[in-house]
């Protein structure tokens, strides 16, 4: 009897282990029935987009072997169309660096941004290693930080005197200097205006193709390609607009843009 019993428990624990799947450590486990080894991820990401560029973080959730659901978070800086970068070759004066300048600007405008969104993927491919493809939509708020922009501007050349510089943002007093040519000497450091930022609240979102290699590895790597949408709820003004010039601002900024993801998923 006792043999018998043996025997069947034998056989049946045999049965068992033949039924069931085991894992190599560090690869997914793709039963649908059963689940996924990996339900979160985390990726730091460098986009470039038309206008300008942004850093930051993405925080996920594996919800299925085709949906991910994320929080994005990043601060990056907008530029006006018309910006453009120039320098002049000019004598030092003061023991001053001439920089690169964009003439007409009044603001720097950078972006922190928030988001919720989700990546869907619509290649079986995400099932195992090769390229994931999918789509990625976002929306959420963002703020604006409105800096001014800095001139060395050259003042004191008349009746002889010594030219002296001096550090100015934009102002309707200073506006004939600020527009000159001849009397902008360069840009002012990073640093110059920074106690001075101004808040403009607005939304952002974003939809792109995302292209995902090993879309259920233990790394992230991925590359975004689409097009971002920021809408303030007031005008931030970049430029100066003056009677005659096609320079415009305005509330509404449309970029197409690319992003390198990399992180880890766990």
């Amino acid at each position: 009897m006792k043999r018998f019993f043996y025997t069947v428990f034998f056989c049946g624990f045999t049965l068992f282990l033949a039924g069931q799947q085991f894992i190599t450590p560090g690869e997914n486990y793709y039963d649908d029935n059963k689940g996924i080894v990996y339900n979160k991820e985390f990726s730091v990401f460098a986009k470039f987009h038309t206008h300008g560029f942004a850093m930051g973080v993405n925080v996920g959730t594996l919800k299925t072997y085709y949906l991910t659901r994320f929080l994005n978070f990043e601060i990056g800086e907008l530029k006006h169309i018309k910006e453009f970068k120039q320098s002049r070759d000019l004598q030092p004066v003061s023991n001053r660096v001439s920089r690169a300048y964009i003439f007409g600007k009044q603001n720097n405008l950078y972006v922190l941004r928030a988001g919720f969104g989700e990546k869907r993927y619509l290649s079986e491919k995400a099932k195992r290693k090769g390229l994931a493809v999918g789509i990625s939509y976002e929306v959420g708020p963002s703020l604006g930080l409105l800096k001014p922009y800095y001139l060395e501007l050259v003042r004191n050349q008349e009746n002889g005197n010594p030219p002296t510089v001096e550090s100015e943002k934009y102002s309707p007093e200073n506006e004939n200097l600020f527009l000159d040519f001849t009397r902008i000497y360069g840009s002012s450091g990073f640093s110059k205006g920074l106690g001075e930022l101004g808040l403009v609240p607005g939304a952002q979102a974003k939809l792109a193709l995302h292209f995902d290699w090993g879309a259920f590895d233990e790394f992230v790597k991925a590359v975004e390609a689409g097009v971002m949408v920021d809408f303030f709820l007031q005008e931030p003004t970049l430029m100066i607009e003056t009677p005659g010039s096609d320079v415009q601002n305005t509330p509404l900024f449309i970029n197409l843009y690319i992003n390198l993801q990399f992180g880890k998923r766990w």
